[in-house]
């Protein structure tokens, strides 16, 4: 290695595994293949720089845990000045995929944020650290940390102890971030009843609270346009997440759910509940019949990734396009307000 100190190369290669990393959630490749790459990352930067180097020389780099032949190749080359082939091929790849143009283009330069993410304290992949330093990368003011509530518990859902001590990490890690705003959350259970699952006080607490149908989704249609416009009606609802509950692929597809779309949406413009497009690719929800209806109401909205993993974060494009086939342009997306005033929005 010349030219480098032992920890400017150990720093680059753990950069050039968390781009990796980055770049296949971003193209939803198998998660087991993300997070091997991620786990070598966290595993080389905890490793003092020059046992690094040593375990490069020596070709042992796979004594380190979850470091394998691929990942130890990877930081090999960055270590030697040489070109990293894998990451060389990846980056062709999204350099070669066709460039949003046109208004979509325009609304995503528009967005300052994502309302909607999940780190590894509840379903997502990562640490909340992990999901700033990507947000941070595709040029966001904000992210909001959007962790499930108690009762979704195949999610590992967050009891109101273990949701404190989260807004507990997220003061202490604002305090150390400079020019962007790491924002309190939680995507919210709405209950059978329409009463959100966490408590008030809590709720009262957070800079954001999406509040979604993940149980008995096949509700008959009245029943679950009832609890729908309770969770609307809910003081602390900020945004109603991914409306239908829809799946579109995977192994077990799912239908949308059923309810008055128009009384839910004009509920949402009444309460100023921002009325969220999710931009998954298993979700893509509300379905367009649905998200006229909501323009039509006058609803705002939210683009929001549901990342669960950093690379979804840059899944935005795909709500942008969404957006502009039904008109809706950057003064009815509350993402592209500053934070303060995203925050402090009335309702």
């Amino acid at each position: 290695m010349t030219g480098r100190t032992a920890q400017q190369g150990r720093d680059e290669a753990v950069a050039a595994l968390r781009r990796i990393a980055f770049l296949l959630e971003r193209d939803q490749a198998s998660a087991y293949r993300s997070e091997a790459f991620r786990a070598a990352a966290g595993s080389v930067e905890r490793t003092p720089p020059d046992q690094v180097l040593a375990l490069a020389a020596a070709g042992s780099l796979d004594d380190l845990p979850g470091v394998g032949a691929r990942t130890a190749e990877v930081v090999t080359q960055v270590l030697r000045g040489a070109r990293v082939e894998y990451l060389d091929r990846l980056e062709a790849e999204l350099a070669s995929s066709p460039a949003p143009v046109g208004p979509a283009a325009e609304l995503r330069a528009a967005l300052r944020g994502d309302l909607h993410a999940h780190s590894h304290a509840s379903d997502g992949t990562t640490s909340i650290q992990e999901m700033v330093l990507a947000a941070t990368s595709l040029g966001h003011e904000y992210l909001a940390i959007t962790d499930h509530s108690p009762r979704l518990t195949v999610a590992n859902g967050l009891s109101p102890a273990r949701l404190t001590a989260q807004l507990e990490e997220i003061e202490a890690l604002n305090g150390a971030v400079a020019q962007f705003s790491v924002l309190t959350g939680i995507e919210v259970d709405i209950l059978e009843d329409g009463t959100l699952d966490q408590e008030p006080a809590l709720l009262q607490r957070l800079d954001v609270v999406v509040a979604s149908v993940h149980s008995k989704l096949r509700m008959d249609r009245a029943a679950m346009t009832r609890r729908m416009l309770a969770a609307v009606a809910d003081p602390h609802t900020d945004v109603l997440g991914h409306c239908t509950g829809r799946r579109l692929t995977g192994g077990r597809p799912r239908p949308p759910s059923e309810f008055d779309a128009h009384a839910v949406f004009d509920a949402c413009a009444e309460h100023g509940v921002a009325v969220e497009i999710n931009c998954r690719p298993d979700r893509l929800d509300p379905p367009h019949e649905l998200l006229q209806i909501a323009v039509d109401a006058g609803c705002v909205f939210t683009i929001d990734t549901d990342s669960h993993a950093p690379g979804q974060l840059d899944w935005l494009i795909a709500g942008c396009e969404r957006a502009v086939q039904h008109g809706i342009g950057p003064d009815r997306v509350i993402t592209t307000l500053p934070v303060d005033q995203l925050v402090h929005r009335p309702r």
